[in-house]
């Protein structure tokens, strides 16, 4: 079982002790939220401590705000919420922080780099730098690159003061809270249905050998696929449901 699915679960059977639990304790049992949020952002230039308090904030943010007589799970109404407040934490000022480390080791190579240059009227290399500092060259490289002006993507001096690069990144928070509305539906599904739906979709297979699988037919898994997948869809978007008002009774 992954963390995600860990924490997610966790989340899954606290939720409905929201209102009989004290506050700290629910929001202690879901800390494995936060652990696995901000383990997402692990080596993107800033501190996994910076990363899980900011986590920290938002899963009690989530708690004060979380509506239990809403009918929806904690964890999906937490998870973007602290991933927001993580996100800040790159938002802040406009730019991405730097980790405390690579800024420590920024300092200390200019320091360096000055003494040199005093002593020698050069600059020193990045090799000779790591192995002065005790650090490996990537290490310098990186220290080095963090410590140089930042490049703003909305250029201000141009002809088009008002052109913006816009440049298309992957959203977590939505691939995360899509993967976990997708477990707490299929966890409301009946044993059969859910492996009719693991084994065509997950697992790659073809109808017929879906059915060979359940030992039933082809025509029989193709009706009842066409209905799981509707009722699934119905309660992924929050679509009132006209002709089924109870999850689908496997028939497989």
């Amino acid at each position: 079982m992954s963390a995600t699915t860990s924490a997610v679960s966790q989340s899954a059977n606290t939720t409905a002790l929201y209102d009989r639990i004290p506050r700290e304790e629910f929001i202690q049992r879901n800390l494995g939220l936060a652990r696995t949020c901000a383990g997402r952002f692990i080596g993107r230039g800033i501190e996994y401590e910076d990363l899980y308090a900011a986590g920290c904030l938002g899963l009690v943010k989530a708690c004060d705000g979380f509506d239990s007589g809403r009918g929806v799970c904690f964890s999906t109404y937490a998870v973007p919420v602290i991933l927001g407040e993580i996100k800040k934490l790159f938002r802040d000022g406009g730019t991405v922080k730097v980790s405390r480390s690579i800024k420590e080791l920024g300092l200390k190579i200019n320091a360096e780099r000055e003494r040199f240059l005093k002593q020698t009227g050069a600059e020193p290399g990045v090799t000779q730098l790591a192995e002065t500092l005790g650090a490996t060259p990537e290490q310098v490289a990186m220290a080095i690159r963090a410590s140089m002006p930042v490049v703003s993507l909305t250029p201000t001096e141009s002809e088009d003061g008002n052109r913006e690069w816009d440049i298309p990144v992957e959203s977590p928070e939505e691939k995360l809270s899509e993967r976990i509305g997708l477990r707490e539906v299929m966890d409301k599904l009946p044993p059969q249905d859910r492996v009719l739906i693991r084994l065509r979709f997950f697992g790659g297979k073809t109808q017929s050998e879906t059915a060979k699988v359940l030992h039933t037919t082809q025509v029989q898994i193709s009706r009842r696929e066409r209905k799981i997948l509707k009722w699934m869809r119905q309660e992924l978007t929050g679509e009132e449901r006209k002709e089924e008002k109870k999850r689908p009774k496997s028939k497989v």
